[in-house]
């Protein structure tokens, strides 16, 4: 209560987040080398992207936006917590947790659809590979980005504002390391049961219709490839298509789990730890996921990261 005191906040102005209570010194070490490989990993494909002409495709075009939300994301929860678990002042004030629910579940939205429309990326590639030059034109690849950054702000919005919008009564004790739309929901003191409706309605919409999309486009994909006459092009075909589908695996079995579930019995008790593997771990691992069996993003990265040790020696 002493940090309260300090930075002028009154029980109408501020959360407190537990976060973690046990082994904070350890927790936070793995999560800060987390943290920095993830930004380093996400900010080389990002580089790598864009100066590589090579890898001016519709694909990695689509994969310097999803590395640029993970570093969004990761930027939104991640020094926050780790500020908490150094220093144990676990304060945070009203607007900074409206603030950061919103960018949640802005981002989140937009990774969604993002990875929606890769899926249909890779539909047109591999089943209509004639047309792919004008189906997936510069401009209908930005209209899609666009599109996916913008899906995300009406409903991070209307949802914030609302649950804000409710009196908040007790120890307004946010049992979570972030401001996530449950935990800070279970603190409003009047009848929340439109919101809740409203909520699941809503996280059902944002997972569903581009998990539906990505359904449709992968039974397509994998009829063209049965019937593909060679086992070398269908196994090329698999796997420009492999490391998509991990990554929509795990944010799948990861974000969209602990949202469709948020009252089970399970996720209650585990909500931290699901919420660490999409907070920190997914970011982490989808840039090595793209890169690990990758040619052309392994050569950029070479490309970049040998123009960058040789500048040192020019300068000598």
């Amino acid at each position: 209560m002493e940090a309260v005191e300090a930075l002028g906040l009154t029980n109408q102005t501020y959360f407190i987040l537990q976060g973690f209570t046990t082994l904070q010194i350890f927790i936070f070490e793995v999560i800060l080398l987390m943290f920095l490989i993830t930004m380093a990993g996400n900010l080389l494909v990002i580089i790598a992207a864009s100066t590589d002409p090579a890898l001016h495709t519709p694909m990695y075009y689509f994969l310097q936006n999803l590395a640029f939300i993970e570093i969004c994301f990761t930027l939104s929860i991640v020094p926050r917590m780790l500020v908490d678990l150094l220093l144990e002042r676990k304060v945070i004030s009203f607007f900074a947790c409206a603030l950061q629910l919103y960018l949640v579940l802005s981002l989140i939205t937009a990774e969604c659809f993002l990875l929606g429309a890769m899926a249909y990326d890779r539909y047109v590639a591999i089943c209509q590979p004639l047309h792919y030059a004008s189906r997936m034109n510069r401009r209908v690849c930005l209209h899609l980005v666009v599109a996916c950054w913008v899906a995300g702000i009406p409903p991070a919005l209307g949802l914030t504002g609302w649950l804000f919008s409710y009196p908040f009564c007790g120890p307004r004790e946010i049992d979570h390391f972030f401001c996530d739309a449950t935990p800070v929901l279970a603190l409003a003191c009047s009848d929340t049961h439109l919101f809740q409706y409203l909520l699941f309605i809503t996280t059902d919409i944002i997972i569903f219709l581009p998990f539906i999309l990505t359904v449709a486009s992968y039974i397509q994909i994998i009829h063209t490839i049965v019937q593909m006459p060679s086992a070398e092009r269908r196994l090329k075909a698999f796997l420009t298509c492999l490391a998509h589908l991990v990554v929509v695996t795990l944010f799948y079995c990861t974000t969209g789990l602990v949202h469709l579930k948020p009252k089970s019995s399970v996720m209650v008790h585990s909500r931290k730890l699901v919420a660490l593997s999409y907070t920190v771990v997914t970011p982490m691992l989808n840039p090595i996921i793209y890169s690990l069996r990758n040619k052309e993003i392994k050569h950029a990265l070479r490309k970049v990261l040998g123009s960058k040790a040789s500048l040192p020696s020019q300068a000598h």
